[in-house]
């Protein structure tokens, strides 16, 4: 049935009165009757239509369906037949396209949309708030990715990953034993097993009590830390685990930023499956700083109680855990009751967990009584240090994990060293103007077996035997004399000490006054200046820095006559080495300070030595620049260096006695001195042959009653070093530091034997 039919088969029987058409005659009163019944009408026909709406959004047998299609076409016809109503058109005509719609979706069958009553309302807007809600959340996690990429972009994960130590260079010296210096001091690594059970105990109960039962990050300490905190109003306690600490101390930057919590939270859960708990740990106690300068448990071990790590009792152990959270507050040495009250508290969590017995605690707080914290006997020639640690470093650097550099300073030679310079400025220094003084004294080959670089470490770290530039006087006349030796002039051949000018430059003889003709072992015996500067322009000024260069002089020298008075500056250390060269017969010797270099896990020490060894033979020149020089000790400027035994050597001072110094050497040592200022004012008629060779005198009788020095700690014992670590890098380009091997051309690696 078409609509146009149900439409004419319900028209006329349906028609009353008052849905007839209005009357031409009365048009008001006609469409105000038609209006009220139209209206009600048309309320009646919305609600068959809601029903036939309900009824067609249900699954239904076709024969309902079919008979709601007849009355939804009857509905149809009447509303056509009142949109005919001119005044009700606007009011109907929606709700015939209403019907339409639902005329069209019923008869293809298509569900039609449910009537928007109020508790389906409700429904839908659940349904916003769920979607709203699912929605933020998404974005919140895409931007937390993000957030987390970005934070964790420079994480070094291949550094955290390779799971090996960092390098830690170790000095000793000659004898084995370490060399422990004044500022930061990090000794070897210890394993896990070398840390004393009470030791990690201590540890653990001051600093992450959960260690073995967290995953990285204690959320149980973490709301403890925050509940302290808010009930002292203040932070009091911390909730990092031993894993973040760790991530702060080796990896990341200590800016507190939520970048850096973002990378310390990720990295922490990864490093506890990357290492494991051991590991971790043993990294922690090898990394943490604990004051006076000390990184890691086996150093704060040295520099408090001068111990072995495993050599810790409970007492001291308790004390080293309890100063890890404030180690500059507590630092043993300056603030012994400090770190003892707070490692009774430590005693105290260590009982608590059944790590220690009551009684054991008890002992060790007896115990602390007798605990006087104090430095090591060896911790001196921090200068010494300062001066081969960058060196060291160098050559350390393909290797991992502790790196022990074998030194050549001699302990007792050190102490020494220091103990003179310091009782002569004590003793002098204020009467003649001295502030400062620096020493170096070396074998024959050029071994620094103990360096002074001024009157007090811990006051002046600057090193004034390496780094201090100062004119050396007539300390560099022994260069003029070689340079006429090697011309073929001999100690015996005569030259005048007059008057001379040069330029306008005229050179006068300390005191004044000249001697005429005299030998040239006169005039270098008393110094002369006249004599020298003569004898410099007979020879020629560029044989002088040419004879200076050969014997180890890399300073630079002016070509100038005033250069024979010693006007170029030097160090101390370079000329004490060029005295070693006239000593040895050969040159140039170089001053040197590592003896080898072990690495942790090489079978063998690799020898080191100077970086040059001497290539010119000077030996026949060495008799007489020795007779010289034993001649200024015995009758000339020198004198105050007598020791009544075999010595040699020169003086000098400078313009105005701003520098003044004595250099030269006995069979076994050569030592050189340095006394001034370092604001290069003048001192009170200081020369090289009143204080310098005073202190030169002392230190050298002191030495020489105890013997030679010792010998470097690889030759005493008796184990022959795989090669010469600096010989063979040079000699080949394939060669290889962690064996210590190169390629030849063909065939295998081979054992470098330089």
């Amino acid at each position: 049935m078409t609509q146009s039919d149900a439409a004419s088969k319900i028209g006329p029987e349906s028609q009353g009165p008052e849905e007839a058409e209005p009357s031409r005659d009365h048009p008001g009163r006609s469409e105000g009757a038609a209006f009220v019944k139209t209206r009600k009408a048309l309320a009646g026909l919305g609600r068959a239509l809601t029903r036939l709406g309900r009824a067609l959004r249900d699954e239904v047998p076709v024969e309902a369906r079919r008979a709601r299609e007849k009355s939804g076409a009857a509905a149809i016809g009447a509303i056509e037949r009142l949109r005919r109503t001119s005044s009700v058109r606007a009011q109907s005509t929606a709700l015939a396209g209403r019907a339409a719609s639902f005329w069209s979706k019923a008869r293809r069958g298509a569900p039609i949309e449910k009537q928007h009553t109020a508790p389906e309302g409700r429904s839908h807007r659940r349904s916003i708030l769920v979607r709203s809600v699912a929605a933020a959340a998404l974005a919140s996690l895409l931007f937390l990715v993000v957030v987390v990429a970005w934070a964790l972009r420079d994480v070094p994960w291949d550094e955290i990953a390779e799971g090996s130590l960092k390098p830690v260079v170790v000095l000793e010296t000659a004898d084995g034993k370490p060399l422990v210096s004044q500022g930061p001091f990090q000794g070897s690594y210890a394993a896990r097993g070398d840390f004393p059970p009470h030791l990690v105990d201590a540890v653990l109960a001051r600093e992450d009590r959960r260690f073995y039962e967290h995953a990285g990050i204690d959320l149980r300490g973490i709301a403890r830390a925050i509940y302290m905190n808010l009930g002292a109003g203040e932070v009091v306690q911390g909730g990092s685990t031993i894993t973040q600490q760790l991530i702060k101390i080796l990896y990341l930057e200590r800016d507190r930023t939520w970048k850096r919590k973002i990378q310390e939270a990720v990295i922490a859960f990864w490093l506890e499956r990357k290492l494991g708990k051991d590991e971790i740990l043993t990294r922690y106690l090898n990394n943490i700083y604990l004051g006076a300068g000390a990184t890691g448990v086996p150093a704060a071990a040295r520099i408090y109680f001068d111990k072995e790590v495993q050599e810790l009792g409970i007492g001291e152990s308790a004390m080293l855990a309890a100063i890890i959270r404030a180690p500059s507050q507590l630092n043993p040495l300056t603030n012994p009751e400090g770190a003892r009250q707070q490692a009774e508290l430590v005693l105290d969590a260590m009982v608590k967990r059944n790590g220690i017995t009551s009684e054991e605690a008890k002992l060790a707080r007896a115990d602390f009584g007798k605990l006087q914290p104090t430095s090591p006997a060896i911790r001196s020639g921090s200068w010494f240090a300062d001066w081969i640690m960058q060196d060291a470093r160098e050559l350390a650097g393909p290797y991992r994990g502790t790196i022990k550099v074998r030194t050549t300073m001699v302990p007792r030679l050190q102490a020494l060293a220091e103990k003179v310079v310091a009782e002569a400025l004590k003793r002098e220094g204020g009467k003649v103007g001295a502030s400062q003084a620096a020493l170096v004294a070396m074998t024959p080959e050029g071994a620094v077996v103990a360096m002074v670089g001024g009157r007090d470490y811990t006051k002046s770290t600057f090193n004034r035997a390496v780094a201090a530039m100062r004119q050396p006087g007539s300390a560099f006349k022994l260069f003029v004399y070689y340079a006429a030796l090697k011309a073929g002039l001999t100690p015996f051949d005569p030259v005048e000490d007059a008057p001379i000018e040069i330029n306008g430059w005229s050179p006068e003889n300390f005191g004044g006054g000249y001697s005429g003709p005299v030998s040239i072992a006169e005039a270098f015996a008393r110094s002369l200046n006249a004599a020298t500067v003569a004898l410099a322009m007979e020879v020629g000024i560029d044989q002088v820095i040419a004879a200076a260069q050969e014997l180890g002089i890399d300073a630079k020298l002016a070509n100038t006559p005033s250069l024979a008075l010693g006007s170029s500056e030097v160090n101390l250390l370079d000329l004490t080495g060029a005295y070693a060269s006239v000593r040895a017969g050969r040159a140039p010797i170089e001053p040197w300070g590592i003896e080898s270099l072990h690495a942790e896990g090489q079978p063998q020490a690799f020898r080191v030595g100077p970086s040059r060894q001497p290539t010119t033979d000077i030996s026949q020149y060495r008799p007489d620049l020795v007779a010289l020089l034993r001649l200024v000790v015995e009758r000339g400027t020198g004198r105050e260096a007598d020791i009544g035994a075999l010595a040699a050597g020169k003086t000098g001072t400078s313009q105005n006695h701003r520098d003044a110094w004595f250099v030269g050497f006995t069979e076994p040592l050569i030592v050189g001195v340095w006394v001034g200022n370092d604001d290069e004012t003048p001192m009170k008629d200081v020369t090289g042959g009143k204080l310098p060779a005073r202190i030169w005198r002392n230190f050298m009788t002191a030495a020489l009653a105890a013997g030679a020095p010792e010998e470097s700690g690889a030759q005493a014992a008796g184990s022959a070093a795989a090669c010469n670590f600096r010989a063979c890098a040079r000699a080949y380009r394939s060669f290889r530091p962690d064996d210590c091997t190169f390629q030849p051309y063909s065939g295998p690696r081979r054992l470098c034997e330089k």
